[in-house]
């Protein structure tokens, strides 16, 4: 689209089937509607180079055409006056609904994709009112902006809208500052990777006491109010206010993922752990109070304790379990920390983190074999970036680094029941104070 936009360079986008929707809808709101978009049939992984050439060979499976027809026409095919027609687009919406009973109201709301299809709280001007009295921010404020798919137009979006959302998610008005900087942090829960990633918010500081969060026993499960309906306001003004999340037109994630219901959001366990709390590791003041947004997360690999002989084998053994593309966040009851450090001999976060760095490796053909190390990195690679250039030119039998040694992340959470501990496979986004939105 660049090309074409940009440049105005003449330009045939080539995509399977699965994606018409999603590709003719970004083409749309980005003011594009005379780009030429040409379909092969899906997938493409697993294919052979000639099943492959049979696709480009073959027919587009929505129009029936020979598919290099379609890309011959698209090169060099006048414009229609319909093509070079410009486009409008309502961004706004409307601030009240018309009056309705409660059922019918519920109705719309699912039927219009505003809830993650569970049951909500109405957002009624009452409810709104006493959510924004928890706020020093006025109404109109804006907050930030989100948008549904990498190449759609970001949304705006005001304190009330997210009141709103938080509101439908049930949470209490004494939560709202923490969900004011959620909604800051420009990071979404309802991220449209075809990998199917949620996201997840750790809180630190004073205000985890204040709204009574959970960082020990069932943190990360379905105990805690706050932690709970929080998450859940995240998921919901990401959905809402990025301009939706409707399978097939803004969200592709393949499988889906049950973390994005709630956006895993739960309190680090300071007052347990002997090492320093992760808002403190990214700049933060011990007494601020702070909420970490990391994306990407699929899923975890998790283990028991540490053993005295082979504790580096098994660390290694979950490490190579992650797909190398991704960025381990360690979550460690705080049992598990005192192993690291009574086992391990690791007397710190940072001592942990490089520790893994140094330890999660591979052969440099492995890493390279990767299918999202090819889609990602290796073109990065072959422009010069680091440290993506130098593992290139390793050796194939060479043992690399799986991670960048800042992608790599830890939390303490549990209640010390038993030393179970995970790697959650998340990306660090950003760390935003909530003090500032209170």
């Amino acid at each position: 689209m660049s090309i074409d936009l940009k440049y105005q360079v003449p330009t045939v986008a080539i995509h399977t089937e699965v994606f018409e929707t999603v590709t003719k809808s970004v083409a749309r709101v980005n003011g594009a509607p005379r780009m030429r978009q040409v379909y092969v049939p899906h997938p493409v992984i697993g294919k052979t180079a000639q099943e492959l050439r049979a696709y480009v060979d073959g027919n587009d499976p929505k129009t029936g055409r020979p598919v290099m027809q379609e890309v011959l026409e698209g090169l060099t095919g006048a414009l229609s006056d319909e093509d070079l027609t410009g486009l409008t687009f309502e961004r706004s919406t409307p601030r009240l609904c018309e009056p309705a009973s409660q059922e019918a109201l519920h109705q719309l709301f699912l039927e219009s994709d505003w809830t993650d299809k569970l049951p909500i709280i109405l957002p009624t001007e009452k409810r709104v009112a006493e959510m924004l009295e928890h706020t020093s921010r006025k109404p109109g404020e804006v907050v930030g902006h989100l948008r549904a798919t990498q190449f759609r137009e970001f949304w705006e979006y005001t304190v009330e809208k997210v009141a709103v959302n938080a509101v439908m998610a049930g949470a209490r008005p004494e939560y709202f500052p923490v969900i004011l900087a959620l909604a800051a942090a420009g990071v979404s829960a309802r991220g449209s990777s075809t990998s199917s990633m949620a996201s997840m918010a750790v809180v630190n500081g004073p205000i985890r006491h204040e709204l009574g969060m959970n960082a020990g026993i069932g943190a990360l499960g379905p105990y805690n109010h706050a932690n709970a309906t929080i998450g859940r306001a995240f998921a919901l003004l990401s959905q809402n206010l990025q301009g939706g999340s409707v399978p097939g037109h803004t969200y592709m994630g393949s499988q889906g993922n049950a973390y994005a219901y709630a956006s895993p959001t739960f309190a680090e366990n300071e007052e347990h752990s002997p090492w320093e709390p992760l808002h403190v590791q990214h700049g933060f003041n011990p007494t601020d109070s702070v909420v970490s947004v990391f994306s990407g997360c699929r899923g975890t690999a998790f283990t028991f304790g540490l053993r005295r002989t082979h504790w580096r084998d098994h660390v290694r053994n979950l490490l190579r379990g992650m797909d190398a593309h991704e960025s381990p966040v360690f979550l460690l009851d705080p049992t598990t920390v005192r192993l690291f450090i009574d086992i391990a001999g690791l007397q710190t976060k940072q001592q942990l983190i490089d520790w893994v760095y140094e330890n999660a490796c591979m052969p440099a053909s492995v890493y390279w074999d990767y299918q999202l190390i090819q889609n990602y990195v290796y073109p990065r690679a072959t422009f010069g970036e680091e440290p993506y250039a130098s593992k290139l030119k390793a050796a194939p039998d060479e043992l690399i680094p799986m991670f960048k040694h800042e992608d790599i992340e830890v939390v303490v959470v549990g209640g010390e029941t038993n030393p179970y501990w995970r790697i959650m496979s998340a990306r660090y986004g950003k760390s935003v104070c909530i003090d500032e939105w209170r």
